[in-house]
């Protein structure tokens, strides 16, 4: 398997395929030609999330169940080459209220993966993580090299999460890449995270709530980050390895507010309000990545500016406005 390798055929398996980046990644697997499963989280509904919605819902295998149980991961993973792992409980705030659903979830359910993965011989599988496990940057630009720090019970369970993986590779020799993508935004994304909630706010009204407006981020187009997952499936060089994916590059919320009024158009007040506002000891103030190792590893680096992908962003949501609570804090 190499980075040229073709995906024609290619048995793959997404989890939290009806996701924000996993409905994005499950189409291009799809455009480029794979035989594509999709997981979804089961909803009495039947509904499979983004990809309901999706030009090429006719062309994906989508199975609803719940990594949270091991014989429903069993019977998704069964036949795949390739198995993308991004099904997570991913909202911060919650992970306040329930941190024991982010334990079940986002541990035992990357453990079901990572063992059916094993049992069926998967050649790759590319295990998602987040920047969040680090905490606020003691030195940056971030390596990988630098120390953990939960200050969240979200980022507590996927660093644990991300532990379990290497373990599967030392122990046993699965061959697991961990993704670490810094702050991904782009359409589809929930107004739980800051890029919408802004946005949300410049097109609906003339006041921008916040929590902390001083944290900077290292902010990633969801295009460029699919590319990054595809990458990483295909290099023989990143078995075992965990990878930034970022720019090297950082806004501060404030910085981001403003830039998104000017390209919305919009003269906004932008104001702090209390009940987004993270607990002190929690708030991760910085966030830069790193890219040296995605460049050398994956030949992967980001190819869309921070304004051309909130222009695309703010032109999605303008035209998707339904799909949004205006005025409700997301949590």
């Amino acid at each position: 398997m190499g980075q040229t390798m073709s995906w024609a055929g290619k048995p793959v398996l997404v989890t939290g395929a009806g996701g924000f980046i996993g409905s994005h990644l499950t189409e291009q697997l799809v455009q480029l030609g794979a035989r594509t499963r999709a997981m979804v989280h089961y909803r009495s509904d039947g509904s499979w999330g983004w990809l309901d919605r999706s030009p090429v819902k006719d062309g994906v295998e989508v199975v609803a169940g719940d990594v949270r149980d091991p014989e429903s991961v069993r019977r998704a993973v069964e036949g795949s080459e390739v198995v993308f792992h991004l099904a997570a409980l991913i909202a911060i705030p919650y992970s306040y209220q329930a941190p024991s659903a982010y334990v079940a979830t986002n541990v035992q359910g990357t453990l079901h993966i990572l063992q059916a993965c094993r049992e069926a011989q998967v050649q790759r599988v590319v295990h998602t993580s987040t920047s969040e496990v680090y905490g606020t940057a003691r030195a940056v630009p971030m390596s990988e090299q630098h120390p953990l720090c939960a200050q969240s019970p979200y980022a507590a369970s996927k660093a644990a999460a991300d532990k379990f993986a290497e373990a599967f590779f030392h122990s046993y020799g699965l061959p697991v890449v961990t993704l670490r993508p810094f702050n991904t935004y782009g359409p589809r994304q929930s107004a739980r995270a800051v890029i919408p909630a802004i946005i949300l706010q410049c097109l609906t009204g003339d006041v921008v709530q916040l929590g902390n407006m001083g944290p900077r981020r290292d902010l990633n187009f969801v295009g460029d980050i699919v590319e990054g997952f595809l990458a990483a499936a295909a290099s023989p060089r990143a078995a075992g390895r965990t990878i930034h994916l970022g720019s090297g590059r950082e806004t501060s919320i404030r910085e981001l507010a403003e830039q998104i009024a000017q390209l919305s158009g919009k003269q906004v007040r932008i104001e702090q309000e209390a009940q987004r506002v993270r607990p002190s000891e929690s708030e991760v103030e910085r966030l830069m990545a790193d890219p040296t190792l995605a460049q050398e590893l994956l030949g992967w680096a980001p190819k869309v500016s921070l304004a051309e992908g909130l222009r695309t962003t703010i032109d999605w949501m303008q035209e998707n406005l339904d799909g949004y609570r205006a005025g409700a804090y997301a949590v």
